[in-house]
């Protein structure tokens, strides 16, 4: 058994100004994201400025998108009880899957404005995504969230505020397949010309099928529980979906010629 680190949530105090490593690391994945944009912008007849208000399209659809999918899937009864609870996002409380809806919009309005046709933009994005993913599961385990079910393998550590009995780190077991294995995926198939729609179908894909798996260790929402067979829990419940969507995007991709790099509406 490993001892939970002790980390503190908060990074840098400033009297009464605190920034949060959950806040840094959202900080780590539009900077990366941003980064490696910028690298390969001129691909689809983009520039650097335009990576900047991309990015911020996207930001504000992350932040947005994911604070109302949580308040949808995971947050209703007490969105019921407090409408106001909604604009405290300083209280946690951020949906993976809200926040892909909210990055779609973003993204189909950016292509609109910059007369991209939306699949070619969004394969562009789909490699600049898990680095940040990776940084914010990093986040919450630094958090003390999204604690692990029991087990008896060597790496399990007890989780704070919970009884002592080892469970599964199932933050960095999503930092690892959603950051890590998700990336190296996405950039290496993104080195050579792929049809239109692939590298999004892709992403559905990989991230859906590694979020089903992560669930089987994870421990459902306390407020939320099990949906179904004891071990069916609303984060495979919206990722079944994404693949669904990823399966059919691909399929649909092969109909498609090799993406000549810049497609236009």
């Amino acid at each position: 058994m490993i001892n939970y680190p002790t980390i503190d949530p908060v990074a840098v105090s400033l009297g009464p100004l605190q920034v949060h490593w959950y806040g840094l690391m959202y900080v780590v994945g539009f900077v990366a994201a941003w980064w490696l944009g910028c690298r390969r912008a001129s691909l689809i007849g983009l520039n650097n400025d335009d990576i900047g208000d991309l990015l911020f399209y996207c930001a504000i659809g992350v932040v947005a998108g994911g604070r109302l999918g949580y308040a949808l899937f995971y947050g209703l009864g007490q969105w019921t009880a407090d409408p106001l609870w909604i604009f405290r996002v300083w209280d946690g409380g951020m949906s993976f899957h809200g926040g892909l809806l909210g990055v779609l919009l973003a993204a189909w309005i950016f292509a609109r404005r910059k007369q991209l046709a939306f699949l070619t933009l969004t394969d562009f994005i789909a490699p600049l995504v898990p680095i940040g993913l990776g940084a914010g599961r990093i986040g919450n385990f630094i958090n003390h969230e999204l604690p692990g079910r029991v087990t008896s393998l060597p790496w399990g550590m007890p989780f704070p505020g919970m009884e002592p009995e080892p469970r599964h780190p199932s933050a960095l077991y999503e930092a690892l397949l959603e950051g890590v294995v998700l990336f190296a995926i996405l950039w290496w198939v993104s080195a050579k010309p792929t049809s239109r729609g692939f590298l999004s179908g892709l992403f559905l894909v990989c991230y859906g099928v590694f979020r089903f798996m992560v669930e089987f260790v994870r421990m459902p929402d306390a407020h939320i529980g099990y949906l179904a067979f004891g071990w069916f829990t609303m984060g495979m419940l919206l990722s079944l979906p994404m693949i669904a969507l990823g399966l059919f995007v691909i399929a649909w991709s092969r109909t498609q010629p090799v993406d000549v790099k810049i497609q236009k509406v």
